[in-house]
Formats: structure tokens, C-alpha cells, sequence
């Protein structure tokens, strides 16, 4: 029996789409899926644009820890952003602008990237990603739990003070944020539509 099921079904993201016939092939789509992202985010991470004032780069990779997240579910998310984090501090050089090691000024946004993943996925599995306008409130909570550790993580690791680490790591990235959002509410929505009429 399969696990594909119509596209529209309550509880289901865009991952659960993809056929598997046994529970062995389910398991190993779930490994590919989670391999997947935390490549795809060690690979969006490499796009990273160093900000004046800031010891927080503008990259990909936040883009990709929420459309993974979104795409894949809570649990898959999670587990993807935990293998990109702990091979990332186990010294594989795929943070931002290829780096590693777990304690930089940056590395609060990689594990508020995880907790993020599982969140929008969750949001995901109830419909979170179907319409434009749920597409941004996903994204913008996303967001904002990638900056409600990230922040504080960025004053206690460098000792600057909570505002000082508001106008070096949230601020400068509000805009891209907002861009990314954008590119979330065009591409999640149109997959769904586009699996729908197909189905």
C-alpha cells in the first residue's frame, strides 16, 4: 500500500508526497530527505554577504533551514537541522561563509535554525504553507524564533549588550528577511496548486 496520498490531505506536507510502498522505503526516503537538508542548508550557507557593524553575515542558509522545515515536516526538519549542526561543529566547514565549530558569534542563529525547522514544519502539517498569507506568518514566526535565540546568543557570546546586539543581528537582516518571505509565499503555495491539479 502506499504512503502517497491526495494532495490536498489535512496533515500532510509536500514530502509525504513522495511515493514509498514499504516501511523500508519510507525510512530510507526519510533519510534522504533529512541528508537532503542539511546539505541543502550547508549549501544555501555558502551564500553569505558580510554586513558593516555586524559579526553576522546575510546568507542563504536561513532561507533554506525554513523551506526545509516547511517542505519536510517537523520531525524531518528537526532531524535535518541537527545533522547540519552537529557535523557543522563536529568541523565540516559548511556555516556561514565556510566555517565551523559550535560557540561563534553566529552559531545561536544555527540552533535557533533548528528549532525553527521544526516549528514552520509543524505549522506546515496544518496547512501552514497552502495560501500566500499563511506561507508569510509561517515564515515571519520562523524568523522570529531564529532571532529569539540568535540574538541573545550574539550578546552573551561577544558580550554586547542586548540593543547592541539587536542593531548588529536583527536589524541589518530585516529586509532580506521580508525578500526571502516573499520567495516562500511564491514557491510553497505554487507547489501545492501545481501537485493539486495534477492529483
Amino acid at each position: 500500500m502506499s504512503t502517497a496520498a491526495a494532495p490536498a490531505r489535512s496533515g500532510a506536507v509536500l514530502a509525504d508526497l513522495l511515493p514509498s510502498t514499504t516501511a523500508t522505503r519510507a525510512l530510507a526516503r526519510d533519510a534522504a530527505l533529512v541528508l537532503g537538508g542539511a546539505a541543502l542548508t550547508g549549501i544555501a550557507a555558502q551564500i553569505a554577504v558580510p554586513v558593516p557593524g555586524s559579526p553576522v553575515p546575510v546568507t542563504g542558509q536561513t532561507f533554506a533551514a525554513l523551506l526545509v522545515g516547511t517542505a519536510v515536516g517537523a520531525r524531518r526538519g528537526f532531524f535535518s537541522l541537527a545533522l547540519y549542526a552537529l557535523v557543522g561543529m563536529a568541523g565540516v566547514p559548511w556555516f556561514a561563509g565556510g566555517t565551523s565549530g559550535a560557540g561563534g558569534a553566529s552559531f545561536g542563529y544555527v540552533l535557533g535554525m533548528l528549532l525553527a525547522a521544526t516549528v514552520v514544519g509543524a505549522l506546515a502539517r496544518r496547512g501552514g504553507d497552502r495560501s500566500v498569507l499563511r506561507t508569510a506568518g509561517t515564515m515571519v514566526l520562523g524568523s522570529a524564533v531564529i532571532y529569539a535565540v540568535g540574538v541573545p546568543y550574539l550578546a552573551l557570546s561577544t558580550g554586547m549588550s542586548l540593543g547592541a546586539a539587536v542593531a548588529a543581528g536583527l536589524l541589518p537582516f530585516l529586509i532580506g528577511d521580508a525578500l526571502k518571505a516573499a520567495l516562500a509565499m511564491g514557491v510553497l503555495p505554487t507547489a501545492w496548486k501545481l501537485i493539486g491539479d495534477r492529483g
